[in-house]
């Protein structure tokens, strides 16, 4: 099993970005999640979260 958070190196391979560039996504996403009243870890992505969000089905925005 998979643990359930993504760390930056893992984030930026996936998406094949520098890793300052997935420090980015990752705050901008756990700004989303705090915004929903989520705790969040710093440098670190719910990796739930970041697939449902960075591959939404059907192309949605």
């Amino acid at each position: 099993m998979k643990n359930r958070f993504m760390k930056v190196n893992e984030v930026a391979e996936e998406l094949e970005v520098s890793i300052p560039y997935a420090y980015k996504i990752i705050r901008k996403l756990n700004e989303e999640l705090e915004g929903k009243g989520y705790l969040t870890v710093k440098g670190r992505i719910n990796r739930d979260y970041f697939y449902e969000r960075i591959y939404r089905k059907g192309g949605e925005n």
